[in-house]
């Protein structure tokens, strides 16, 4: 085993989210190193669908942390990387969010939400029902309304995960890949470091991005934060002309999101991207780890995009994949130190909204490690608030 220089900060995970909190923390003038036990976005990120979005978020912490990462995305988008800008390179697309209603009861409710969220800072636009179709032509015809969300945008995962390591790496991080994390070096009760299967690589902080796993990592360093898998299925049709300009989805989505049950949850997401191809995404469910293909989910996934969407019914479906998100039982993300263990911190549980808050994330993350007061509360996050509630 080898014994690296000591950096400012390890960042075990190479997703979306330890991505952004590797560039936030770069640009902060830290030195870093990231080191993950595969490939970069080879987890939850690679399932996802690339929402950032503010429009399926109640009033509270996650919206807020939803408004400020809203803010810090579009920031990043004009930073310029391999001849174009972030933006471009990732795919950034500013397209706005459609949200619509069945029926006049849901379409109040809607109402309801859009006023509360408004007065938290989001921009809501009610669109009457005969103004449905000026937005997305191609909507059912049979809705009673909707609301128009114009700061929704929209992201490839994947690229923007690789351009942001990209722009860590060349102002100075080191990036390890196929190294599993084994353990932690201490100095009593003090994390300085991560052991892998090749090296140790000492530390002043280490922020567990494991995603899905974090769980797994934190118990290395003998603490516990409860997250779990949640399966989700998503769709892919064949390459069309431009016929879904938003994100649209039914208002049910929120709730579904929401949700603590284990069972079956589908609320079609259906929007456009730039290859020609139809997203439809998602369902959500906790079954563990097992990658078993769901018939069921597939079938509620095409029928709900089928009921926003009717053209849909004759699109060939070209495949499906699925992934697990990072589940909380608070449904809010861990982000900071952990008190537990001085010198480690988290960035984890964000479940499907982890790419649209991974901008916020390694904002907040960045400004804790240099000592800053960050732009956003950090206590309805703290790692430690599920041990307060069981003791």
């Amino acid at each position: 085993m080898t014994h690296d220089p000591s950096f400012d900060v390890v960042i075990v995970g190479a997703g979306i989210v330890g991505a952004a909190c590797a560039y936030h923390a770069t640009r902060a003038g830290l030195s870093v190193c990231v080191v993950d036990r595969g490939s970069p976005a080879a987890g939850t990120t690679s399932a996802g669908e690339g929402n950032l979005l503010v429009s399926d978020k109640e009033p509270g912490p996650e919206l807020d942390l939803a408004l400020l990462s809203n803010t810090v995305w579009r920031a990043t988008a004009g930073v310029p990387v391999r001849g174009t800008t972030f933006g471009a390179g990732a795919e950034l697309d500013p397209k706005g969010g459609l949200v619509v209603a069945s029926s006049a009861a849901t379409l109040s409710s809607l109402a309801e939400l859009a006023r509360r969220q408004a007065a938290a800072g989001v921009e809501a636009e009610p669109v009457a029902a005969d103004g449905l179709h000026d937005h997305e032509p191609n909507l059912a015809g049979d809705l009673a309304g909707g609301f128009r969300y114009p700061q929704d945008m929209q992201v490839q995962p994947m690229l923007a995960t690789a351009l942001l390591l990209r722009l860590a790496r060349d102002a100075g991080a080191v990036l390890l890949f196929g190294e599993a994390v084994t353990g932690f070096a201490r100095d009593g009760d003090r994390v300085t470091g991560v052991r892998t299967s090749r090296r140790a690589l000492a530390a002043g902080a280490v922020v567990n991005c494991a995603g899905t796993w974090a769980g797994e990592v934190a118990a290395l360093a003998g603490v516990h934060v409860p997250v779990a898998p949640r399966r989700g299925f998503v769709l892919v049709t064949e390459p069309l002309p431009r016929v879904v300009r938003h994100k649209v989805y039914f208002a049910d989505y929120v709730s579904d999101v929401a949700s603590d049950s284990a069972a079956l949850q589908a609320s079609p997401v259906v929007e456009g991207t730039p290859s020609g191809t139809v997203l439809i995404g998602a369902t959500r469910e906790r079954v563990g780890f097992d990658r078993t293909w769901s018939p069921d989910a597939i079938r509620t996934l095409a029928a709900g995009a089928v009921r926003l969407f009717p053209f849909l019914a004759d699109v060939v479906a070209l495949r499906a994949y699925r992934g697990f998100r990072p589940y909380c039982p608070d449904h809010l993300p861990i982000i900071g130190p952990d008190r537990r263990a001085p010198g480690l911190w988290h960035a984890c549980g964000h479940e499907g909204a982890g790419i649209g808050l991974s901008a916020a994330t390694g904002h907040l993350i960045a400004q804790g490690l240099r000592g800053e007061a960050p732009d956003l509360p950090l206590h309805p996050f703290r790692p430690e608030r599920f041990d307060e509630v069981t003791t």
